[in-house]
């Protein structure tokens, strides 16, 4: 049984992977580009190589290695390195393909139970991103998609990346609670273990197709969070949301 959350009155939820598919939408968007320009990659190893740069690259500002810049600064630069791997002739690519291209990242569908599982969240908890993304990107992925948020939290609100505990607490402190009034929902283990070390509360909902058939990681709960679910339909349901 889910432990109390009657206290809680907003949940921070992880987006890339737990709410939205980023894998397919990466791809799809890939896809004509990688064609159009003779780049001889497909489209969905391309995808899980642009996305396995993305926490090495947050950790340079998590190490103090380098100024705090939004994510998609971190995209855009991971975006050049992989196309340089695979021999992209830049001079014959507009950099305006470019920006459309960075912004895959903002044009992702939600999962199928998403949608319905936030907006059944909603009538209980106060809802909003606690992400690495940044502020506008959210915006843009949330009416891409209609995820009704109340407010955008996380990356770029705090100028930390999780799962630096600031990242948490300050989203926490700019919702008026403290981080025991909190739950962060994700499909991923170590946002959970840092959420909690934080003392937010923690709801984990498993994605296990997020990298693909073969995924290996996050394909369940390794600690005994307060909430597992397999889905956010079924987080709706086990919190008493109707």
């Amino acid at each position: 049984m889910p432990k109390d959350f009657s206290a809680v009155g907003f949940l921070g939820f992880d987006v890339f992977g737990t709410v939205v598919d980023w894998r397919t939408g990466v791809a799809r968007a890939s896809e004509p580009f990688l064609a159009r320009h003779g780049i001889a990659v497909e489209p969905f190893a391309f995808a899980d190589e642009w996305r396995a740069l993305y926490q090495p690259a947050m950790q340079k500002v998590r190490a103090g290695e380098r100024p705090w810049v939004k994510l998609e600064v971190l995209n855009r630069e991971n975006l050049e390195t992989v196309l340089s791997r695979h021999h992209a002739d830049f001079g014959r690519i507009p950099d305006a393909e470019l920006v459309d291209l960075n912004k895959a990242w903002e044009r992702l569908d939600p999962w199928p139970d998403s949608v319905d599982g936030l907006t059944r969240l909603k009538r209980r908890f106060a809802l909003g991103p606690l992400s690495n993304g940044h502020i506008a990107g959210m915006l843009n992925l949330a009416r891409f998609g209609g995820l009704p948020w109340d407010v955008i939290t996380g990356a770029e609100v705090t100028k930390s990346y999780k799962p630096m505990p600031q990242t948490y607490l300050r989203s926490a402190d700019a919702v008026g609670l403290p981080p025991d009034r909190v739950g962060m929902v994700a499909a991923h283990n170590d946002d959970l273990k840092a959420a909690r070390a934080a003392g937010l509360r923690t709801v984990f909902v498993r994605r296990p197709h997020e990298h693909g058939a073969g995924q290996t990681t996050d394909l369940d709960a390794k600690e005994d969070w307060d909430v597992i679910a397999e889905s956010l339909t079924d987080a709706a349901d086990a919190l008493g949301c109707n």
